[in-house]
This record gives C-alpha cells, sequence and structure tokens, in this order.
C-alpha cells in the first residue's frame, strides 16, 4: 500500500496524504487532482477501491491494425496529441499476425475502464470478419468512434475518407494521360474502403463509356509484397497503369515494374493512396491521392468528446474530400 501511494504521489506530483484522501473519498482534494490521481492508478497497472471502480478513467483506447503503415503512426499521434490536450491519456492498443486480438483489447480497455475508443482501422472494416466484440461496446454504452468505411450493420461515429471519390480522380487523372489499360491493386475482396475504391472507378469508367476490365482487378493483403505479387500480375495482362489502395502496395507495384525491366512512368504509371510519410522521397516521387489525416483526426476526437459529453449523435458517418497530389510516378502513355 505505501508503495502504491509513494509511486502515485510521484506520478501526479502530489503528497502521499493527498494520494490517500482520494483512494478514501476523503474531502479536501479538488475535482482535477482526485482525476489525476486516478488517472495514475489507471496508467500504472493499480486496481482502483471498489467504490471507485465504476467510474470511468481518463484514458482512451486508441486501437490501430498495425503500424508498418505510416499512415497509422501519423493519425496516431495527430489523434493522441488531441487527446491529451483535453485531459485524457491515450493508451495505445497495436495488432499484428499473431498475438493479442482486436477483441481482446477491447476486453482489456472495458477492464480498465476507460473513457472511450477510437480505432484507427479494424475488423469493422471488413464484411467477412467477426464483429461480435463490438457489441461489447455499445452494450455498456462505452463511446467509441471508428476511422475509415465501416460495414454498414455497425452504427458506430466514423470518420473516413471519400474512397469512391479517391478512385474517381485517380483513374480520371490516368485517363487524361492516356491510359486506356489501367489496372486496380486492392486490399482483401471484403475490406469496405476498398470496395469504395473499385465502385468509384467503375462510376467513372461507365461515365467515361469504358466499362471496367474485370481481369484487371487484383485484390491482396495490404503490403509491399503482396503489391510487388499482384503488379506482376497486371503487367503480365498489359496493363500500362495501376491504381493502388495504399501507399505501400504502389511501392511494391514499383518494384515489381523495375524487375520486369519497366520504368515508372515511361512503361508504367503508378497512382497510391494516402500519401504517408516519404511519398516525395521515393524514386520516382509518388503520385498518390492523399488522406486528410489531420482533420481527420482532430474530428474523430471532437466526435469522442462530444459522445462523452451527451451530445452526439449515434451512427453518423464524417466523409472527408481525398485530393490528388500529382508527382514524378504517372506520366502520359508510350507510344
Amino acid at each position: 500500500m505505501t508503495k502504491r501511494l509513494a509511486e502515485v504521489a510521484r506520478k501526479v506530483g502530489v503528497s502521499e496524504a493527498t494520494v490517500s484522501r482520494v483512494l478514501n473519498g476523503k474531502p479536501g482534494v479538488s475535482e482535477a487532482t482526485r482525476r489525476a490521481v486516478l488517472t495514475a492508478l489507471d496508467v500504472l497497472g493499480y486496481e482502483r477501491p471498489t467504490k471507485l471502480r465504476g467510474e470511468r478513467a481518463r484514458l482512451v483506447g486508441l486501437v490501430a491494425p498495425e503500424l508498418t503503415n505510416p499512415i497509422f503512426p501519423a493519425l496516431a499521434e495527430i489523434v493522441g496529441g488531441g487527446l491529451a490536450q483535453n485531459g485524457y491519456t491515450p493508451v495505445l492498443c497495436t495488432q499484428n499476425a499473431v498475438g493479442i486480438t482486436e477483441a481482446d483489447y477491447v476486453d482489456l480497455l472495458l477492464s480498465q475502464h476507460v473513457s472511450g475508443v477510437i480505432f484507427l482501422g479494424g475488423l469493422y472494416t471488413q464484411a467477412d470478419a467477426t464483429h461480435e466484440h463490438y457489441g461489447r461496446l455499445r452494450q455498456v454504452n462505452l463511446p467509441t468512434v471508428l476511422v475509415n468505411a465501416r460495414v454498414d450493420t455497425l452504427a458506430f461515429q466514423t470518420v473516413a475518407t471519400d474512397d469512391g471519390a479517391a478512385g474517381e480522380q485517380a483513374i480520371s487523372h490516368l485517363r487524361q494521360l492516356g491510359h486506356r489499360r489501367i489496372g486496380l491493386l486492392l486490399g482483401p475482396a471484403d475490406h469496405i474502403p476498398s470496395q469504395r475504391k473499385l465502385a468509384g472507378v467503375r462510376r467513372m469508367l461507365d461515365h467515361l463509356g469504358d466499362p471496367l476490365d474485370e481481369d484487371l482487378v487484383v485484390h491482396g493483403l495490404y503490403a509491399l509484397e503482396s503489391g510487388q505479387a499482384g503488379a506482376r500480375k497486371l503487367i503480365g495482362r498489359g496493363v500500362t497503369a495501376i491504381v493502388c489502395a495504399s501507399d505501400p502496395l504502389a511501392l511494391g507495384a514499383i518494384r515489381a515494374a523495375r524487375r520486369a525491366g519497366l520504368s515508372v512512368p515511361g512503361d508504367l504509371s503508378v497512382v497510391g493512396f494516402d500519401d504517408s510519410a516519404l511519398m516525395s522521397c521515393t524514386e520516382p516521387p509518388l503520385t498518390t491521392v492523399r488522406q486528410p489525416i489531420e482533420a481527420m483526426g482532430k474530428a474523430a476526437v471532437e466526435l469522442l468528446l462530444a459522445q462523452i459529453g451527451g451530445t452526439a449523435d449515434a451512427g453518423e458517418e464524417l466523409l472527408f474530400e481525398p485530393e490528388l497530389v500529382l508527382r514524378m510516378s504517372t506520366g502520359p502513355i508510350s507510344s
């Protein structure tokens, strides 16, 4: 008990006597100090006294699918900073192919009595994945915000880029450069953002009177290696340009082109998606569709705070307009 008092006191910058007053429910402590002490208990991994366990901590779960794609660390930095500015401590939960699952993280965060959760990506973006753990968040009415397009059955507040518009922008750009045989390198077939991008491409091509060739659509994982393998297939099918659903996929496509003895953009034009860190420093600098992640991250924090304050409408989806960023990986079709 003494060790716990001393650690919490050091963390908050108050006396052990003040910590003791909070833990025992005694008067004479400001509300700000009381909250700081309870948050310190949670951060340090100590259980709250039984009578204080019903209160939610000023912690917010920040769940990211993985950090190898640079767009997720960038989003986490924006969202985490916004939470800290409003007096909340972000608890970063990252996933990988093995280890703790998204459902495990949900259970962990609920056990810590967090004030809310912001997902930067996850199984809610996949139509064929299990979604049962999101029901536990709904059961306890925990404020929750999803970043990235979700399945329709999960009526949580959502912040997303207009993926359909992104597909339209990429195709319109390549068609203006004279490309007609354009390949698509997307995520898994059940991935909602990829489905929306595909729908946007179809709309644009139908508008131009040139329906999509389904043989030029390749689905895969969101990884550079998957991009390389998928692009190799598309190059074999005679494409002159490839639209990719992420920047790592686009980098994989450029690698595949070079290994096939093709130049980018002389023989093959490549468009990415995200405009993640260092895409202006690649060789060639990558033409990509930018997600406005700063605006999206701030909106996610605002929506969560509104839910915590009881002033938000459930199920709302905010769509943000993407922006085509022209660099050197796209060019006119070679004659």
